[in-house]
């Protein structure tokens, strides 16, 4: 009996893994499509509703036909692209959906999830280095994973950053929210391609803002949006990490950066020595392990596996911490720069947990 009991068992198991892991093949060669529509224009075409033909949309984005028939009819069958019943491949017409633009073509939608796809889709280039790293205990930079990835992280965080950071989080903390509105000067730790630092500048119009990180192409990249949104004058962004800052800060952020960092202390530390209130935000994992897990956990393990673990050890006496970082981690990190504590902030959002750090 038991032996019968436990082979249904494995047979149920062994289906219900085979099922899913066959569900996650075809989602990936969705993210892959969806991938080259965003990097070929294909959805912002289609994004006034009217309906084309393959030959159409080709001409359009300067694309061949024959490959753009066959994306067309794909997005069609796996039901992204709407398509009318002409039997002729050539002459069918396809559109998109409007209830599909704010997830494909409105990039400041808080549900526009395209570049969660480039990501992957830019991470996956470099399993070989990967698959490396995990052989050798080495890593993979940013530098390596290049500008795909780079510019999806980027885009996947701006529209939080250009909206709810401070139009709604920040306001929700009443001393943060004071210091900005009168005319704090703001140091952002880590700033990528600056959209929190725009952000932040764009609600708090008093504010001014100064942007640190090590990597260059992301620090062009922030001083052109920066410019591009009319805040040049009040934001400025460094080449440098937060160590090199001159002066005081009334309140210094980190957002999304800490867990990959090779030294979190050291940076936690320079930001202790700038003064102010000390903010950090970091991904909302558990606050313990346990196996398994939900969504969001297993998305921060998939992000680690991807990048960020990799990306920490590719420099030398890493802390590894990787995505996961959960309070504790960084609890003890703060206490090991110089702060006394943290305080998880109130502030309400599925991916992200805001942390003060107490002196």
């Amino acid at each position: 009996m038991t032996s019968a009991v436990t082979t249904a068992a494995t047979a149920v198991t062994t289906e219900s893994l085979t099922d899913r892991l066959f569900g996650a093949v075809l989602a990936t060669m969705d993210l892959h499509a969806v991938s080259v529509g965003d990097r070929l224009g294909y959805y912002r075409a289609l994004a006034d509703g009217a309906p084309l033909t393959p030959a159409e949309l080709a001409g359009r984005t300067g694309t061949a036909e024959r490959y753009t028939r066959e994306w067309c009819e794909q997005q069609a069958v796996t039901g992204i692209l709407t398509a009318d019943a002409e039997s002729d491949g050539t002459a069918r017409r396809y559109a998109l959906p409007g209830e599909h633009r704010a997830a494909l073509v409105e990039v400041l939608s808080l549900d526009h999830v395209v570049p969660l796809a480039r990501f992957v889709m830019g991470c996956i280039t470099q399993s070989d280095l990967l698959a490396e790293a995990f052989r050798t205990g080495g890593g993979v930079s940013w530098g390596q994973h290049g500008a795909d990835v780079r510019e999806a992280q980027a885009a996947a965080n701006r529209p939080m950053f250009l909206g709810p950071l401070a139009r709604e989080y920040l306001p929700s903390v009443p001393d943060v929210d004071a210091a900005l509105r009168a005319g704090a000067r703001v140091a952002d730790v880590g700033c990528g391609h600056g959209w929190s630092a725009v952000g932040i500048a764009l609600a708090y119009p008093e504010v001014t803002v100064d942007g640190f990180d090590l990597d260059m192409p992301s620090i062009e990249a922030a001083r052109r949006n920066a410019r591009e949104a009319g805040v040049a004058d009040r934001v400025r962004f460094h080449p440098a990490d937060a160590g090199t800052a001159e002066g005081t800060y009334d309140v210094v952020f980190a957002f999304e950066c800490i867990h990959d960092l090779p030294d979190p202390v050291a940076v936690l530390r320079a930001m202790h020595g700038l003064g102010g209130t000390v903010v950090v935000m970091d991904e909302r994992v558990a606050e313990t392990f346990a196996a398994p897990g939900g969504e969001i956990e297993r998305l921060m393990y998939g992000y680690s596996l991807l990048c960020c673990l990799a990306d920490g050890l590719a420099h030398e006496h890493s802390a590894g911490t990787g995505t996961v970082m959960r309070p504790d981690t960084l609890r003890g990190y703060a206490r090991e720069a110089g702060f006394a504590d943290l305080e998880i902030l109130g502030i309400e959002d599925d991916f992200f947990r805001f942390y003060r750090l107490v002196r």
